[in-house]
């Protein structure tokens, strides 16, 4: 039996969206109240930042629904809506990174060609890291589809065309996009933090390093390097958000151009080497639901409740802002509104040009535009959107990333450990390779 979420008779319920709206917000706001947590781990030190807890916090109210009073029992369809609202969430998130991107263009330039070759950390430092492992482990020709990449929707994409999702290439790249779907970002950021707490890269390299490609990702890994920099932070989501977009867009084709062959070439090498003599084992399909959960579908949001999400996230980051940080809501209101702004105009070009570019792509160019130094008001609307610490913009999208998870969880059960640790180090390939390759550029800096 399917059950659908469209808009319309069985589309959106008021009553969930006002339950998601309202448990993320109480979230987020009790997660900054909370604030952070160091942990030392001998040379260095972790750092729990308030988007780790409201992570956390969103997963244990899926993964408890059963047993939640009915304010709080967070069905299904409710955690499928929450993933939609990461979506279009994840906009004012780059339209941030855009607008501190655009007044920083002329120091960009500078080390221009560290931003481009640390891609190249990004296409073979996950098979570097992960194949061997994987090969060791057990694991055949599904280590393919777990360390050509980060496993994001692009390269499902890529995997689905070239090998069919029925494939073990195509099992081993589901593994990866549920991996790092539940715990990519816990992940990204206890590792960015800890490399960071090192001392051995400089902050703007591990910017770089953290433009990985993926929204929800970056994000956690930026925060993480932030907290330990906080005199470099704003340089720090500006280098990331640089990298990200180049990730982003032309790191797609690279990855099926350059990333797929190095990997099906590494492991036509490595195999007979590592694991002709290891015991096979298969990932199963991960995509599987048990019998008696329906398959549910997330919701395609109209443009009307995309602008409602993007006000409300706003809401989200205006009370965060003021808890965390101590900024008045009406001094950081007119930010968040051009916010919204960028990110509406951003979307309206996505879908008057039939989607052609991604419309990250054009929130991106309408943020920098916006604070590029020859466009007139250009530092009016840096001071203004400045006022909104970055921090605080990335609490909201790790809240709604948190009520979504628990959905994923019996998908999660049927990858072994095996291909979970494939994954995890695949993740962590793409983040130091690139950082490595970006520290060579920015010892002048």
């Amino acid at each position: 039996m399917s059950t659908e979420m469209r808009p319309g008779k069985q589309g959106l319920e008021m009553r969930s969206v006002l339950q998601v709206f309202a448990l993320a917000l109480v979230i987020a706001a009790l997660s900054e109240w909370l604030g952070p947590l160091s942990i030392a781990l001998g040379v260095g030190k972790v750092v729990l930042l308030p988007m780790i807890w409201a992570l956390l916090m969103g997963l244990v109210l899926g993964l408890l629904r059963k047993r939640m009073p009915a304010p709080l029992k967070l069905s299904l369809p409710s955690q499928h809506l929450a993933a939609a609202i990461l979506s279009c969430a994840l906009f004012l998130f780059i339209a941030k990174l855009g607008l501190l991107v655009g007044g920083s263009l002329p120091k960009l330039a500078e080390v221009g060609w560290g931003l481009v070759l640390q891609e190249l950390g990004n296409l073979v430092g996950c098979v570097a890291l992960g194949m061997p492992v994987a090969l060791l482990l057990g694991i055949k020709r599904e280590a393919v589809g777990a360390t050509f990449s980060i496993g994001r929707e692009p390269g499902l994409a890529i995997i689905g065309e070239r090998f069919g999702m029925d494939s073990p290439e195509g099992r081993g790249v589901l593994a990866e996009y549920i991996t790092g779907t539940l715990i990519g970002a816990i992940f990204i950021s206890l590792l960015a933090g800890f490399v960071s707490s090192l001392n051995i890269f400089h902050p703007l390299a591990l910017g770089m390093g953290a433009g990985v490609g993926s929204g929800s990702m970056t994000a956690a890994a930026v925060g993480a390097i932030a907290a330990q920099h906080p005199e470099m932070s704003d340089q720090i989501a500006t280098f990331a958000a640089a990298a990200n977009l180049i990730a982003t867009t032309v790191g797609t084709y690279l990855t099926l151009f350059i990333s797929l062959p190095v990997a099906v070439y590494a492991y036509r090498v490595l195999e007979p080497i590592l694991g002709r003599k290891r015991k096979a084992v298969s990932v199963e399909k991960a995509a599987a639901q048990p019998e008696a959960e329906p398959v549910v579908h997330g919701p395609v949001l109209t443009l009307p409740m995309r602008l409602l999400c993007w006000v409300w996230v706003g809401v989200m980051v205006l009370v965060g802002n003021r808890i965390g940080y101590g900024t008045p809501v009406l001094d950081a209101l007119p930010g968040v509104l051009l916010m919204i702004v960028a990110v509406l105009i951003g979307d309206l070009i996505y879908i008057a040009t039939r989607r052609k570019l991604p419309a990250v792509c054009w929130i991106s160019f309408i943020a920098m535009a916006m604070t590029f130094p020859q466009t007139p008001y250009a530092a009016e609307v840096a001071a203004l959107t400045g006022k909104v610490n970055f921090l605080a913009m990335i609490t909201p999208m790790l809240t709604f990333a948190g009520l979504s998870l628990a959905k994923d969880i019996p998908a999660f059960r049927r990858l072994g450990w095996r291909i979970v640790v494939v994954s995890l180090l695949a993740n962590a390939g793409v983040f130091l390779a690139a950082t490595m390759i970006a520290q060579t550029f920015v010892h002048t800096l």
